[in-house]
């Protein structure tokens, strides 16, 4: 890990960064020590990388959580970086030593480590973790999405000790979805476990008026993410040819990048649906809300998510859905309410679905106004910025508590 991977939050230089050299966070260096604001180091991937983690750490250094903390970023995975398998394997040799020296170095009260239940990241930021609370650092662990507990080494008694004993070691545990509150709580009862859903800013979407979508036009499906076979697209293009072979009018834009856009790409070809689906490409802000605007069904037919942040931003743009019920997406969505659920790998619900969004234009605008109302609602970023600020707090007081007393060293 270079010095350029802490990324801060931008206002005066402090002290060097250990090993890593200077650099900046959002501190006055005219303040006393004692009144500094307390330091929460934020650990995940590059914050410009295409990553709903990188999305979810933008959101807080934007918001007022920065306000009450000095918040430094700390990079880690590899999303963001071009690197071959001997720097990779330096990196991950070398990135908790650099953890360690960071959270002395600067007197971290909080480490918040954002990490999913898959096997990569369990076992690299299991590292982190035993890093952290080495150097007295407490600890939150915000779990993105992956495996419930109880199934991540269902099929090794062992290593399922040993994920429970690693779950007791944080000081909070942080989840999106009501699901995964309940198999934490059961699995690792006594730690305290919270259920803090993803946020947005709704502000950017609230200028838009959304007409009725006219039923001559055709039904306008997006799709804005990483083009993973998980995302269930394959599936998606698939029940876009049957509705289409039902005469149903409908064309579809696919907003994003990834492994299997070349695929996905031929298999359009093949189905003969070139001239109605567009591959965009990654889109971001202006581009983004155009997008969005213009669409009447937002579709994500997922294997297992977290909770999408395009759900999110597409329900705040009054865009309905089309999802599968995984994750933390049936907490936010209500069948027929904000859109419509279908099984994952169902070509044919989701072609039904099309189907029916297609005929029912008034369905489709009442949706949209209560789209809107949720999220504006119950997943702002002010709103979880606040239950951030209470729990950093907590743990800050719960840390100056158990600080043992400075004694005279041995002469």
């Amino acid at each position: 890990m270079s010095c350029h991977e802490l990324k801060p939050v931008f206002q005066a230089s402090r002290r060097p960064c250990g090993p890593c050299g200077p650099f900046t966070q959002n501190l006055k260096a005219s303040a006393p020590d004692d009144m500094e604001p307390p330091v929460a180091l934020l650990l995940g991937p590059q914050r410009d990388a295409l990553s709903g983690i990188s999305t979810h750490l933008n959101l807080l250094f934007a918001s007022r959580l920065a306000g009450r903390f000095s918040l430094v970023h700390f990079q880690v995975g590899s999303e963001g970086r071009n690197e071959g398998g001997a720097a990779r394997l330096v990196r991950l040799l070398t990135s908790p030593l650099i953890l360690a020296a960071t959270v002395i170095t600067h007197r971290v009260m909080i480490v918040h480590l954002n990490t999913a239940l898959n096997t990569r990241a369990f076992w690299r930021d299991f590292a982190y973790l035993i890093a952290a609370k080495i150097c007295g650092a407490k600890v939150l662990y915000q779990v993105h999405g992956g495996a419930l507990p109880h199934r991540f080494f269902e099929r090794n008694r062992i290593l399922s000790a040993l994920l429970r004993g690693v779950l007791q070691l944080p000081d909070a545990i942080v989840v999106l979805a009501k699901c995964e509150l309940d198999a934490y709580r059961k699995f690792v009862p006594g730690q305290q476990v919270l259920l803090f859903p993803n946020a947005i800013d709704c502000a950017p979407y609230e200028k838009f008026l959304r007409g009725r979508s006219d039923p001559a036009a055709p039904l306008r499906l997006l799709y804005i993410g990483r083009l993973a076979q998980e995302k269930g697209l394959a599936e998606t293009l698939l029940g876009f040819k049957y509705a289409r072979a039902q005469g149903v009018k409908v064309q579809f834009f696919i907003a994003g990048s990834g492994p299997e856009e070349v695929s996905l790409k031929q298999l359009a070809g093949e189905l003969g649906l070139a001239e109605d689906v567009s591959f965009v490409g990654p889109v971001f802000g202006e581009d983004k809300l155009k997008l969005l605007v213009a669409a009447d069904a937002f579709v994500l037919a997922s294997y297992a998510e977290g909770l999408p942040y395009a759900l999110l931003e597409s329900m705040a743009a009054g865009v309905p859905v089309i999802v599968t019920r995984v994750g933390a997406i049936p907490d936010v969505v209500a069948e027929r309410i904000h859109g419509l659920f279908v099984p994952p790998r169902d070509p044919g619900a989701i072609s039904h679905a099309i189907a029916t969004l297609a005929s029912n234009r008034r369905l489709l605008a009442r949706m949209s106004t209560a789209c809107r109302e949720r999220v504006v609602g119950d997943y702002s970023i002010d709103r979880l910025a606040g239950k951030f600020c209470g729990l950093y707090a907590e743990l800050c007081d719960a840390k100056r508590m158990t600080k043992p007393a400075r004694t005279r060293p041995w002469s």
